[in-house]
């Protein structure tokens, strides 16, 4: 157990829910829509220190438009890193023992770091910007092992309805889109990672379609019990055990975003969850996702969620 991956999402870019057109698009976005990301520097070494105090070792980040990318330009925020201070902040990570990951979320409910690229998917400038931002990011990141390309929520209505313009990929083009996105990141060497959500309500598709290859991330934040039938509840917690038999690698995510009397008891559930249900050799780890941006109003809860991952860590594991 000790060679699990035990990894922290934090954000360097948060643009990937809201809309510069519509406000309050969800519930986690608090604030109407800025250009800066608003990433605080200070806040970010104290976070990814504890984290690495915690015992954790990799750390995701979701990059978004928070560097200043050459091909691209016009996406990058203009509070954005430059290339050379996000590799010296990168060498700072691996110092203290963690693997840096680089996450995109190429979704259409997720793409608003993608600017006017979003409006343009399927199009062969779409590609050409997503294809330039994968090599971008993999040449940043030195060629990581994995890049977690997001696809959450892409066939979800509600994640999109209150958009002021709505996409959603049908059934060939997201496909399509995503072999693109894993062809892509296997030139620099990297292991494709999405979330696996896109199975709870298309699982016959999923099972078609989906390669054996990509690392799966099923996430559930809530207590695991059994829920009404019909409830949709009962299909992510089943998820896990149901990918499993189907030879998928999982990384499964817990987070405290769904409100934090129920926090701990999700992390610890997950663990167990996922030793009662699914294969050692395929649950490759776990992933704790707070969902909250890197700014000192949030550090005490980034903090808190890194040591509640870990804490259930030993309560379940015993290390």
């Amino acid at each position: 157990m000790n060679n699990k991956i035990w990894a922290y999402l934090i954000h360097l870019s948060y643009h990937m829910w809201d809309d510069e057109h519509t406000k309050c698009i969800d519930w986690y976005v608090k604030n109407p829509y800025t250009e800066e990301n608003g990433t605080d520097i200070k806040t970010w070494d104290s976070v990814v220190k504890y984290i690495a105090e915690c015992g954790y070792n990799t750390l995701v980040i979701d990059v978004g438009d928070a560097i200043k990318y050459e091909s691209v330009p016009e996406i990058s925020a203009p509070d954005a890193w430059s290339k050379d201070f996000l590799k010296k902040k990168l060498s700072e990570i691996r110092a203290l023992g963690l693997t840096p990951i680089p996450k995109l979320n190429f979704s259409c409910a997720h793409q608003t770091w993608l600017k006017k690229y979003r409006r343009m998917v399927g199009t062969p400038e779409y590609y050409t910007a997503a294809a330039n931002v994968i090599r971008e990011v993999c040449e940043v990141f030195d060629n990581p092992s994995m890049i977690h390309l997001g696809m959450d929520e892409e066939r979800q209505d509600t994640s999109i309805h209150r958009r002021e313009m709505r996409i959603m990929r049908g059934d060939e083009l997201l496909w399509h889109d995503m072999f693109f996105y894993f062809r892509e990141a296997e030139k620099y060497g990297a292991t494709p990672w999405v979330w696996s959500d896109i199975y709870w309500r298309y699982g016959e598709t999923f099972v078609e379609n989906m390669p054996k290859s990509a690392i799966q991330s099923n996430w559930y934040y809530a207590r695991f019990r059994n829920y009404p039938d019909g409830d949709i509840s009962n299909k992510r917690i089943s998820t896990y055990e149901e990918l499993d038999k189907l030879g998928f690698k999982q990384i499964p995510c817990t987070s405290t975003c769904r409100g934090y009397d129920g926090a701990e008891l999700n992390c610890v559930q997950t663990i167990r969850h996922s030793q009662k249900k699914m294969t050692d050799s395929q649950t490759l780890g776990y992933m704790m996702a707070p969902w909250r941006n890197t700014v000192p109003l949030e550090e005490f809860y980034l903090k808190d969620a890194a040591l509640r991952l870990m804490d259930a860590r030993r309560k379940v594991l015993g290390y």
